[in-house]
């Protein structure tokens, strides 16, 4: 049987290390599978597809880097060019779900990258429709992963983007992000389990990408959605463009698995660095692209790239992702890839990064930008605010007590 070699621990079984480095190998033994808690028998190889060799996975880097800098030279947010949650989170306000006017639009790019992942995995034979396996546990770690990406006020693709365009705030907040998939990877290293996902009916996988085109819809052909006339959520790539980008963005994702705290964690787990390598094309491209374009600022108070220099809050917001991204299974980018292709466990994960959200945004969680006062002319330095302080402690501690309290002989 095929399976994607996508490999988080290896318990039992001690599989030969230079076979690990690479994805193209054939298995005699079992092999986990770190999204669904699964022991699999991986009998002919892995399928031809994006993530079999270092250079597919460096092109695959590339493409999404181009399709990052076209929506941001044609009307994304300066260094927001592609985010997760900040996306998440305007698609949240357009719904209504919080009040916050400067962040309310249905992203296309969110839309897309769920059906995109959808199409190409029906398309190569790659749908799958599992749940079961700990749907609450996964609801609050997508809570905690949305938390921490607003405290820190990016996705770890968007602490990438941010990276890539100078922000010194950004390559602070990788060193929690790294901390925090390591913490991750040693819960992982000592049993930790949100037990097995089971197979369900077709329809079930596919409710999250019926859902998303119904908000394409609304978006589209109504006027019943909220839409920013200032701020962040004012700024936007054509709606075709982002549509388009977001699908051939999910689409290369999930051939390529992409995932942020993944690559990290196999780096740290089994000296595995072939899904960094993914992460180093997109980087480059937009590299290239923000110094080509002028929008290369190497700094901390930067106004207008919305971020913040709080140091601590950076690195303790990210701290937070990383961690809960490596227990559920994915970041927020790989979240919506695998609830695309089927998983509605990943799909309970997203509604809740859809739900902090909305509470971040109603409770005053949220961070601020660095911005420039348009009467003074005075810079203001943007900052976490206390409840967002007291929240990310709560989330780090919640993570903590599901790392070491689910164990794989008790999630049987």
């Amino acid at each position: 049987m095929i399976v994607s070699i996508y490999i988080s621990v290896y318990f039992n079984y001690e599989l030969d290390k230079k076979l690990c480095k690479r994805y193209n190998y054939k298995v005699t033994k079992k092999v986990f599978n770190s999204q669904n808690d699964e022991w699999e028998k991986d009998e002919g190889g892995r399928k031809m597809n994006l993530s079999d060799s270092k250079k597919k996975l460096a092109l695959a880097g590339v493409l999404c880097g181009l399709v990052a800098a076209c929506l941001a030279y044609f009307g994304n947010p300066a260094n927001m060019a592609f985010c997760i949650a900040c996306f998440i989170r305007d698609t949240a306000g357009a719904l209504g779900f919080h009040q916050a006017e400067v962040v309310q639009y249905a992203r296309p790019e969110i839309i897309g990258l769920v059906i995109g992942a959808f199409i190409i995995s029906v398309a190569t034979k790659e749908y799958r429709s599992t749940a079961g396996s700990s749907p609450m546990i996964r609801f609050i770690l997508g809570m905690v992963i949305m938390i921490g990406s607003l405290i820190f006020l990016g996705c770890p693709l968007r602490m990438v983007i941010r990276m890539s365009a100078g922000d010194l705030n950004a390559w602070v907040a990788l060193i929690g992000f790294v901390l925090g998939v390591g913490t991750g990877a040693f819960a992982l290293k000592n049993g930790f389990s949100l037990g097995r996902a089971h197979e369900t009916n077709k329809e079930s996988g596919a409710v999250l990408p019926v859902l998303m085109l119904g908000i394409l819809i609304l978006a589209t052909c109504s006027t019943l959605l909220k839409a920013s006339e200032a701020g962040p959520g004012s700024l936007h790539a054509p709606i075709i463009m982002s549509l388009i980008g977001g699908l051939i963005f999910g689409a290369l994702a999930q051939k390529s698995r992409m995932c942020f705290a993944g690559g990290i964690r196999d780096a740290i787990l089994m000296k595995n660095f072939d899904l960094l390598t993914i992460i180093a094309g997109l980087f480059v491209v937009m590299l290239i692209f923000n110094l080509a374009t002028g929008r290369f600022v190497l700094g901390f108070n930067t106004p207008g790239i919305i971020a913040h220099s709080n140091h601590l809050w950076n690195i303790l917001g990210m701290y937070a992702v990383g961690f809960a991204a490596v227990l559920a299974g994915g970041c927020p980018l790989r979240q919506l890839i695998l609830a695309g292709q089927g998983s509605s466990d990943s799909a309970v994960t997203v509604l809740g990064m859809f739900f902090a959200a909305a509470l971040c945004h109603n409770f005053g969680l949220a961070s601020s930008g660095t911005a420039m006062n348009a009467e003074t002319g005075e810079l203001v330095a943007g900052a976490v605010t206390p409840n967002g302080k007291v929240a990310c402690i709560i989330c780090i501690i919640a993570c903590f007590i599901i790392a070491f309290t689910n164990k794989r002989e008790q999630a049987k």
